[in-house]
């Protein structure tokens, strides 16, 4: 079967084709060092499931040292880790595959443990909702304008150890999110208040992100930025508001928008009325302007071709592209009944996966059955 996720795809405004609609988008593996430097377990992995998607973007990097999230976390904070974010770019790169960095900072949701006795910091001093949340400390300007060119650095970091584009994780509740909410933002002053002034914190990010990107103009290299379309916390996003905030991006030089949801036909969680699904509203929002990345609970080559045929231009493969890293290459060879959809505790070196990233599947799938784990651990 000619399937249409298979099609390569040229970027309107770089010279940069990717060989495939397949994407394998960011996902917690917790391999780092504790100082944030790659491992070599986490090049292993990420050379075992590259080779055949288009496009594949490596779990979070936070870009300066408070907006660590959790332990094993990766750094680009720092000129020092350039050389193992190489390796980590070549490990990606084998065969073809565009190596995509996501970086951010993580603002509340962090701690004091994971911030060696620091605060964490945010948009406001709200907390979030939930278990044992800190209160954290309201950046000031100053530190604004820093962290602004905190990403920024991040970005040249990213181009000097070979990368493809990045990534700017504004969803999953982290600090790019953080100043878009109403829940997280209650400042006054210009990086809070209304809706538009919500948006200037990522706004200036973007902007930032991509003066950097114009001082390597013999590199073409991507950028994207990946949202959360709502929040259900009280006040919180809402899909007007995401809708509103594409529009103003829809100004700016993006080369993909990444919508984060947990099922790709999902509907509003905020309103129990709505029928369409929030990706289409978005699709219909964007218009065009800029290719769209979509994920949640495609496994089968079936339901990675529904989402093409629908018009999504990026289908991202998120758990099944752990189970099987050779699904493209089996639905390439007409070989689909070979396709895993369930792993083996025996098959866990194989595929890369250590304790700590097995630890993270389980908290995120609701244990191994949500994995899913074949048997039992102890047989």
């Amino acid at each position: 079967m000619a399937y249409e996720f298979l099609e390569p795809y040229e970027f309107a405004h770089k010279a940069i084709t990717v060989k495939n609609r397949i994407v394998i988008p960011p996902m917690t593996e917790q391999m780092a060092f504790e100082d944030g430097s790659v491992t070599s377990d986490e090049l292993a992995y990420y050379a075992k499931h590259s080779g055949g998607v288009g496009m594949f973007i490596t779990a979070v990097a936070n870009v300066n040292p408070l907006g660590k999230g959790f332990e094993g976390e990766l750094s680009i904070a720092d000129d020092r880790f350039i050389p193992g974010l190489r390796r980590l770019a070549q490990a990606i790169k084998s065969n073809g595959t565009k190596a995509i960095i996501q970086i951010f900072s993580a603002g509340r949701m962090s701690n004091s443990a994971v911030l060696r006795g620091q605060q964490p910091v945010s948009a406001s001093a709200v907390a979030a909702e939930r278990p044992d949340a800190e209160v954290p400390r309201a950046l000031s300007e100053a530190e604004i304008e820093q962290t602004i060119q905190d990403f920024g650095q991040a970005v040249r970091r990213a181009i000097e150890a070979g990368f493809d584009g990045v990534e700017l994780h504004g969803a999953n509740t982290y600090l790019l999110q953080q100043f878009f909410s109403p829940h997280s933002n209650r400042r006054t002053d210009a990086w809070g208040g209304t809706l538009e002034k919500r948006m200037t914190f990522p706004l200036a990010v973007i902007d930032e992100a991509q003066r950097i990107i114009e001082q390597y103009p013999k590199k073409p290299f991507i950028l994207g930025y990946r949202i959360s379309p709502e929040e259900l916390e009280q006040p919180g996003i809402t899909i007007e508001d995401t809708l509103a905030f594409i529009d103003v991006l829809k100004t700016k030089p993006l080369d993909y928008l990444h919508v984060s949801t947990g099922d790709v036909w999902q509907t509003s969680m905020r309103d129990s009325n709505e029928t369409r699904a929030t990706t289409k509203r978005i699709q219909q929002q964007v218009d065009g302007v800029f290719p769209l990345i979509v994920v949640g609970g495609i496994a089968t080559p079936a339901e990675a071709e529904k989402v093409k045929t629908s018009g999504f231009d990026f289908v991202a493969l998120g758990h099944e592209s752990i189970r099987e890293p050779q699904w493209v290459e089996k639905v390439q060879q007409n070989d689909e009944k070979s396709i895993r959809y369930a792993i083996s505790y025996a098959e866990l070196a194989e595929l890369g996966i250590q304790p700590p990233f097995l630890q993270m599947l389980y908290a995120v799938s609701g244990g191994p059955a949500g994995v899913p784990m074949t048997t039992p651990q102890n047989k």
